[in-house]
């Protein structure tokens, strides 16, 4: 995913990104190509702030 397809701003739950995740590499037979690890480092960073996110918000 090119960041300039991202809203600035959107709030997606962990469980979205992950499951985005999982599809991208099912998808990709489980080897990514250069524009796959490019949107999965994508993912994995917005999914990360969602957990971060909740973790603050719990505590």
């Amino acid at each position: 995913m090119s960041p300039d397809l991202m809203t600035p701003g959107s709030v997606r739950s962990a469980a979205e990104i992950n499951e985005q995740i999982r599809a991208l590499w099912l998808r990709a037979g489980g080897s990514l190509s250069a524009q796959e690890r490019a949107e999965y480092e994508l993912l994995v960073v917005e999914w990360a702030a969602a957990i971060s996110g909740r973790v603050v918000e719990a505590a």
